[in-house]
């Protein structure tokens, strides 16, 4: 038994029942007859294409009697090319960029327009501060309101940011109704309303989303045209290109979004796919600028965030002690973030009464939080003590300001001028007014990102991360008001550059990546700071990766969605449990020689994707596995609506040949035989033909009766006759070589092996034999310490060392005798050593 290439790029899978078995599904039969019945099917497909080119030269030459002649064919010829040509990587790239480079232009400019409406109706009520707040709480609550509705409506799946389900989606699950054009729809219309309101949301985790729907929508399209897009598994490599492209075009940061689409997407990375990210990317940010500039938004292409650090002297080396304490202090910050946020979900959840009643009124929970959001960052009200009427933009451009605000906690040496302004208040100085903002905005942003509107996290922890880095920044130069001296020279302290320092370290923390680092080099557009800021990042994700999971992984947990936690730090027990711990033993399969019955209670029995096939039940051998729908397509192939009305035909036409034979018998015994045989047909049509003559309805009913129930009789028998018949596998699309484990393998390889190939089951074999299934529910279970669950040997942590020496030495020693005695008796032609071919086709 094994795979054949045939002709046409297929695979086809030739089974032979009388094929015999040897040790770990090694097979000896004689490939002679398989050879001969392909040469014979090349051979024929090689003459049909012959006179398919033979047909094509005469059309060509047809065509060559008209007028231009050359000119036609060469615009057939550069046709052909360019349909080609338009399926490879490059082309795909460059239409993704530039399609994400608009979308993200778009969104940007309407944000922009509902932001400054807000401001506008704000500023035309000045005379009544009542009009001012209703005017600056109910608009924010419409828009959020309406892109909740409105993406509840159309696609739910684009609500929240989209990297954690991106991340699942990488690994191989397949989840349902994600990549498609409604869902981008919803998402793109949601995030700008959502984002357009002014609440603390991020737009990096949903545009990573958005521009994997672009890949997916524009992979179909191009599938029309042939090339690499024809294969769904190439598929994959251009999502994860995608995820590069969205946080690229985002920021217009192409290196840290190729590095941070990989840290949050990717336990494994194929390097291959590599220069696809950095060259989509890159071009994206290119288109995202130059529209910018277009726009005459920027003078020319510039860093979104530019600063004006000095490069001669950007900080002293006696300021590092700070910059690791923002660091550490940033790593507990976004622990405590990513928990909060946990903890709000999972208490609205646990309210049974709370739950329900949002559940009735979706939309209400929203309007709630957006409605509180809105009162206390009012501008005349609380807001005025935290900069409340200054959006994330205009707040981070003030936060990475170079020049000092205060010096010795008076903030009046500092001239506020633009936007600056929202951080002077007459009552308290500057470090009130960003200790309070850094609180405020860290609740409020932890609650925010739980509406069920498409959002991210990473722009508003951004955001308060900078303005942690701006406190300590101030703090250092009200200490040091005169700079730090180093060799007779004093150099004042830059809060901006602490606010870089900031910012990169805290959204480290809380998507657990050191990639920041470089996002923020690309936004600032310099690299001044570039040992603080990696000290501060490192430090951050060290103390946060050991106390929390990521936001991402956090919300995969919430979602429950299907992917493989990481094993984590110190967990050595992990490496003493087995596979055969934690393995199903009851593992549905089908055997070679089977029934269609077999297939059909299988089939009701269980919603696997997949199903192993064996030997037969006593051995147990694997020799492959079948997906769910192949067998689906057999039992259709044998009881299906063609193989009913072709044995209605063929049962109509064997009866109209015996009423004949009835007609005219031969002998008096073939006569009395047959008119056995169509009896109780007669009976049923002379019942029909007295009906006919008569006058009584009721008899004529239960003739038809009669007739409905004959016809249904012998349906049945045949499906019954039909479902005992042996199944044949000739044309079914068999995988020989199944992903397996022996029982012995340890759960931190198993972990590897999963992560590594995007595996979601493996069956576990002893000898070639099948005895478990592992799937990742089951290794999950496992790696979390939770592995008491229905199915499921449970053995403790150490009991892999336990003595079992002998016991497991003798069952082996005694499977492999059977095996060989097993060997001896049959009647086997003499083996031979496999060679390099061999092992190919088997």
């Amino acid at each position: 038994s094994g795979w054949a290439p045939g002709p046409d790029g297929t695979e086809a899978f030739q089974v032979i029942i009388s094929l015999k078995t040897l040790m770990y599904g090694r097979y000896t039969q004689d490939l002679g007859v398989y050879a001969k019945e392909e040469a014979a099917r090349l051979r024929e497909s090689g003459q049909r294409r012959s006179v398919a080119d033979r047909s094509r030269t005469l059309d060509l030459l047809e065509y060559e009697k008209g007028r231009c002649a050359k000119c036609r064919i060469c615009t057939v010829r550069c046709q052909k090319f360019l349909i080609s040509r338009v399926g490879e990587d490059w082309i795909f790239l460059i239409l993704l960029g530039l399609l994400m480079a608009l979308v993200s232009w778009v969104v940007d400019f309407c944000i922009a327009i509902c932001l400054q409406a807000q401001k506008w109706m704000y500023g035309g009520l000045d005379s009544n501060v009542f009009l001012q707040y209703l005017a600056w709480v109910t608009y924010p609550v419409v828009l959020i309101t309406f892109s909740a509705g409105f993406t509840q409506i159309l696609a739910p799946q684009a609500v929240g940011s989209g990297i954690p389900e991106m991340k699942t989606i990488l690994r191989g699950v397949v989840l349902k109704e994600y990549l498609t054009f409604k869902t981008f729809v919803a998402k793109v219309i949601g995030l700008t309303c959502a984002l357009g309101s002014g609440m603390p949301l991020g737009k990096e985790g949903p545009f990573v989303h958005i521009a994997s729907l672009c890949a997916a929508l524009l992979s179909k399209f191009m599938s029309l045209f042939g090339g690499i897009y024809e294969n769904e598994s190439r598929n994959i490599e251009m999502l994860a290109a995608a995820c590069a492209v969205g946080v690229g075009c985002c920021f217009a940061a192409p290196i840290g979004g190729v590095l941070f689409s990989i840290e949050v997407t990717s336990t494994f990375f194929a390097v291959r796919n590599y220069w696809r990210g950095f060259f989509a990317a890159t071009f994206s940010a290119f288109i995202f600028r130059v529209l910018a500039v277009w726009n005459r938004d920027e003078e020319t292409i510039t860093a979104l965030f530019k600063t004006r650090f000095r490069l001669d002297f950007p900080f002293d080396l006696q300021e590092l002690p700070a910059f690791a304490v923002i660091g550490i202090a940033s790593g507990f910050g976004g622990a405590l973030f990513v928990y909060l946020n946990r903890l709000i979900v999972q208490f609205i959840r646990k309210q049974k009464a709370i739950n329900k009643f949002l559940m009735k009124k979706r939309l209400l929970y929203p309007a709630l939080v957006t409605l509180l959001v809105s009162t206390l960052t009012f501008p005349p009200g609380f807001g005025q003590f935290m900069a409340g009427k200054l959006t994330q933009k205009e707040s981070l451009v003030t936060l990475l300001d170079n020049r000092t605000w205060a010096k010795q906690g008076i903030a009046e040496e500092f001239d506020y001028i633009g936007h600056s302004q929202a951080w002077k208040h007459p009552q308290v100085n500057v470090f009130v007014t960003l200790v309070l903002f850094i609180v405020m905005k860290f609740w409020m942003s932890a609650l925010a990102t739980t509406i069920p509107v498409p959002c991210g996290a990473f722009m508003p922890v951004f955001v308060i991360g900078a303005a942690f880095g701006r406190l300590v920044g101030e703090s250092m130069a009200a200490w040091f008001p005169d700079g730090i001296h180093t060799d007779g020279t004093i150099y004042p302290i830059v809060p901006g550059g602490y606010a870089v320092v900031g910012a990169a370290a805290l959204s480290g923390a809380v998507t657990h990546t050191v990639s920041t680092a470089v996002i923020v080099f690309e936004l600032t557009g310099q690299i001044s700071h570039i040992l603080p800021v990696m000290i501060a990042v490192i430090l951050a994700n060290a103390v946060a990766q050991s106390l929390q999971p990521s936001l991402y992984d956090s919300i995969i947990r919430i979602k429950k969605l299907p992917y493989l936690p990481e094993l984590g730090w110190g967990h050595h027990e992990k490496y003493n449990i087995r596979v055969e711990d934690i393995m199903v033993r009851d593992v549905r399969y089908i055997t070679l020689n089977c029934c269609y019955r077999d297939l059909h209670n299988v089939l009701l029995t269980g919603h696997l994707k997949t199903l192993a096939l064996v030997e037969t039940a006593e051995s147990m051998i694997l020799l492959g596995s079948i997906e769910r729908a192949q067998l689906q397509s057999l039992l259709s192939q044998q009881l299906g609506r063609p193989r009913r009305l072709e044995y209605i035909r063929e049962r109509a036409a064997a009866e109209k040949k015996l009423m004949s034979v009835v007609s005219n018998p031969g002998s008096e015994d073939e006569s009395q035989r047959i008119s056995q045989e169509v009896r109780f047909q007669v009976r049923a049509r002379h019942s029909c033909n007295i009906w006919t003559h008569g006058n009584t309805s009721g008899f004529a009913e239960s003739c038809l009766l009669t007739l409905i129930m004959c016809k249904c009789k012998f349906i049945a028998e045949w499906e019954e006759k039909q479902l005992d018949e042996q199944v044949n596998f000739n044309n079914c699309k068999i995988d020989p070589a199944p992903f397996q484990l022996v029982e012995r393998t340890s759960l931190h390889k198993t972990h590897t092996i999963f992560s590594l190939l995007g595996l979601d089951h493996a069956y576990v074999t002893s000898i070639g034999r099948l005895i478990g299934v592992v799937s990742l529910k089951e290794l999950r279970k496992a790696i979390e310490g939770s592995v008491t669950v229905k199915g499921v040997k449970v053995r403790p942590p150490l009991a892999s060392f336990r003595d079992s020496g002998t016991s497991s030495s003798e069952n082996e020693t005694t499977e492999l005798h059977k095996l060989w005695d097993r060997h001896k008796s049959m009647s086997l032609p003499r083996e031979h050593t496999p060679s390099e071919s061999d092992e190919k086709s088997q």
